[in-house]
C-alpha cells in the first residue's frame, strides 16, 4: 500500500491525498481546498476503482474557463504512478 499527495496545477485545490492498494486500486481519496461538496462526491464514487477506470472517466474534464480541473488532476494524478 502507498500513500500519495499529488499537488495540482491551475486548479482551486491545492493537494489530492490517496492511497494505492497492493493490487492497484485508488481508496481514501480527500482534497485540500476546492469545491468541498463535488469533490467529496468524486471521491466516494471513484473509490475503489483503478487508475484506467478513473482515467477513462475524469481525464480532459475541464472547470468553467480553465484548461484542467480538479477531476483531471486527479486522473493524472492517479495514472502518474
Amino acid at each position: 500500500m502507498e500513500k500519495i499527495t499529488y499537488r495540482t496545477h491551475g486548479t482551486c485545490s491545492r493537494a489530492i491525498h490517496f492511497t494505492k492498494t497492493d493490487d492497484g486500486r485508488i481508496t481514501d481519496i480527500s482534497f485540500d481546498g476546492g469545491c468541498n461538496g463535488n469533490l467529496k462526491a468524486l471521491s466516494i464514487l471513484c473509490d475503489g476503482m483503478t487508475p484506467e477506470e478513473i482515467a477513462s472517466k475524469l481525464l480532459g474534464n475541464t472547470c468553467g474557463f480553465k484548461n484542467t480541473s480538479c477531476a483531471d488532476q486527479f486522473a493524472k494524478a492517479v495514472m502518474q504512478k
